[in-house]
């Protein structure tokens, strides 16, 4: 059979079964009909959207196209997106029994968004679960915490977070929590705590994913010492890129795949622009006011302060006070990384709806790019299958796996 023939009569097939509309063309700026097929056989998946704080809103409806947000099933299906994971989110000021609370209301919108688009979405927990979704035509649906504050120091609350659906807990966020140290607060525990040593231990078990993401680096190599599962960065890049203390250093890297865990590259300009970074630094001061006033503007509504914070960050670009960042700056994250850690150690984690976009990755419909930039640069298909989502299954059955040998199920 022709290859050339072949693999059109394939993109035609991705498109008028599943409605995503790949460019059959070569040129930079599309993908080619290669890619287009390539993107559409693998299981492409995203390991954290902040999409859940718009869920609760009540105004916003995820089956419907937006034009400020991110991430929706009609761009998810337009991008080939097979699964993400929605982010349960809480700040690090927010502790106790209203941090568990509120979580459990976050739980519960992904819960009913996913009620409410049966047709499009279904809740997945394991990667058995993510392969049948896609067998299906269906988008997986999953949950991550961001945070380990949200248990309130207590294992039954991550039970109950596991038996809900949960698939990963990040140890910390921007903050120490009671158990652990962040990578962008000041040393406490110097890591770990004995209580946090058991929370992993209890993670493994339940077989929820150990994420390193935010995590400072003591915590993550009290982490890896503990683990008897990979563990997983749900949405970090590369320190050697981008020197900033959310990136992972080489070593840890290296330490990652070691493990058998899978890094996730983060889309966040200032993850993977030095020089996005430092000029963030440089206007701080500037910023501040604006901030303050938008916190006024918002209060408690993260999607506000998100979406207000999107609009601030263009307006001092436009003004030339902030540099643009090109999405190519993902395939050179993704590049270092399996460079350093191998392919076999290398993902996805956008941060959708959450972070500043590079330009030309501004929602989940521009993914494709990322296969057809990985052909162009040499990469073999099977490769990336495995940095599109392959990976991530393979770490989740061995997770799940080894929760089985503990009586976690």
């Amino acid at each position: 059979m022709n290859k050339i023939w072949f693999l059109t009569a394939l993109a035609l097939v991705a498109v008028t079964t599943f409605g995503v509309q790949f460019s059959a063309t070569t040129s930079a700026d599309d993908v080619s009909v290669r890619a287009a097929a390539l993107h559409r056989r693998a299981i492409v998946l995203d390991t954290h959207a902040d999409t859940t704080q718009r869920l609760l809103t009540g105004k916003w409806d995820i089956g419907k196209r937006d034009t400020e947000g991110q991430l929706d099933i009609p761009r998810m299906r337009e991008g080939g997106l097979d699964g993400v994971f929605f982010s349960i989110w809480i700040p690090g000021s927010v502790t106790g029994t209203e941090a568990v609370k509120r979580a459990l209301d976050q739980i519960d919108s992904v819960r009913e968004a996913v009620r409410l688009h049966s047709k499009d979405l279904v809740l997945a927990t394991t990667a058995a679960d993510i392969r049948r979704a896609k067998s299906q035509g269906k988008i997986a649906a999953l949950m991550g915490v961001e945070g380990g504050h949200m248990i309130a120091s207590d294992l039954g609350v991550l039970r109950s977070f596991a038996a809900l659906g949960v698939r990963y807990m990040t140890l910390t966020h921007s903050v120490n929590d009671e158990w652990a140290d962040s990578s962008t607060d000041k040393p406490a525990h110097d890591g770990l705590t004995p209580f946090g040593k058991d929370v992993v231990r209890e993670m493994n078990r339940l077989g929820v994913m150990v994420d390193i993401s935010h995590v400072a680096d003591k915590t993550f190599y009290d982490a890896l010492a503990v683990t008897r599962a990979p563990v997983i960065a749900s949405h970090s890049s590369c320190r050697a890129l981008c020197n900033v203390p959310r990136d992972m250093s080489d070593a840890m890297i290296r330490a990652l795949a070691k493990n058998g865990g899978v890094m996730q590259i983060n889309y966040y300009v200032g993850f993977l622009s030095q020089e996005s970074a430092d000029a963030s630094k440089a206007v701080a001061a500037e910023m501040k006011p604006r901030e303050e006033t938008i916190k006024t503007k918002c209060g408690e509504d993260e999607d506000c302060l998100i979406r207000e914070g999107h609009k601030l960050r263009n307006e001092l670009e436009a003004a030339g006070k902030l540099p643009k960042v090109s999405w190519e700056k993902i395939i050179e994250h993704i590049d270092h990384a399996v460079k350093i850690g191998g392919v076999d150690h290398v993902g996805l984690g956008s941060d959708f709806d959450g972070a500043d976009m590079p330009s030309g990755m501004e929602d989940a419909s521009k993914l494709p790019r990322i296969t057809e930039a990985l052909l162009r640069k040499g990469y073999a298909e099977k490769d990336i299958e495995k940095i599109l989502g392959g990976n991530l299954l393979r770490v989740m059955a061995e997770v799940e796996a080894t929760a089985k040998k503990m009586g976690g199920e």
